[in-house]
């Protein structure tokens, strides 16, 4: 059964890399109408765009970094302005970098969290009015708040707390007929992971190899879509029997 979502609008953000193009991209080819944003500008954002223009519907675009809460007001005035509501909400933009506890400053945790965290309540809290009956609202968490990994508790922590988020506005907005869920990738194939690591992580997969990211891009748009009507509040891991 194809995945259609014609006539519905999606927010995205950290739309141009790695998921988040995957989620861009399966969106627009589902037949919704797609806003994403990207932090800062670069080959990878210039080549979504081009590609965008080739999808049949409304498609934009735009930088917004989602720490800047005024950036995340623009951003939603943007949505506002394209489509006058929006259907689906995709918290995706991220943040990562791999410190020792023990070296851990507060400044790097508070710009994970800001991003990871902080981020998504800004898009959420802003972009509610927006969203109507129906709606979607889907968080791009991670396996690792399940289960941690060394070097990366600031990055877990943000993760984890996506988890409790999602629990609470499932049962805040579901009386409005908004759902909403997380989807937890697992370790996902993208340019920046070295082959010896990648061979690595192979061999503690149940499947023997790592995602795609349209493997991710696939479950959100199930999310987003009314075959997933009786589903929220629900975090579901996409991470191949790690």
């Amino acid at each position: 059964m194809d995945i259609r979502l014609d006539g519905k609008t999606a927010l995205v953000t950290g739309g141009a890399r790695g998921i988040g193009r995957a989620v861009t991209l399966g969106l627009a080819k589902a037949g919704a109408n797609v806003l994403a944003c990207y932090r800062s500008e670069s080959a990878a954002a210039e080549e979504l765009a081009h590609e965008l223009k080739g999808i049949p519907g409304e498609h934009r675009l735009i930088r917004a970094d989602v720490s800047d809460a005024d950036a995340v007001g623009r951003l939603v005035e943007e949505c506002r302005t394209a489509f006058g509501h929006l259907d689906v909400i995709v918290n995706n933009a991220g943040a990562i970098s791999h410190i020792p506890f023990a070296e851990l400053g507060r400044d790097e945790w508070q710009r994970i969290l800001d991003t990871n965290l902080t981020g998504a309540f800004d898009v959420t809290q802003q972009a509610l009015p927006l969203l109507r009956s129906g709606s979607s609202l889907v968080f791009v968490g991670s396996k690792v708040a399940m289960v941690g990994l060394p070097l990366r508790a600031h990055y877990t922590a943000s993760k984890a707390a996506l988890v409790g988020f999602a629990r609470t506005l499932c049962k805040e907005l579901g009386p409005r007929g908004i759902r909403v869920n997380v989807v937890a990738p697992g370790i996902i194939d993208t340019t920046d992971l070295p082959p010896d690591r990648a061979a690595q992580y192979e061999r503690i997969i149940s499947l023997g190899r790592l995602g795609r990211p349209e493997e991710i891009a696939a479950v959100v748009a199930f999310l987003a879509s009314d075959l997933a009507s009786y589903i929220t509040g629900e975090t579901i891991n996409v991470d191949g029997g790690t």
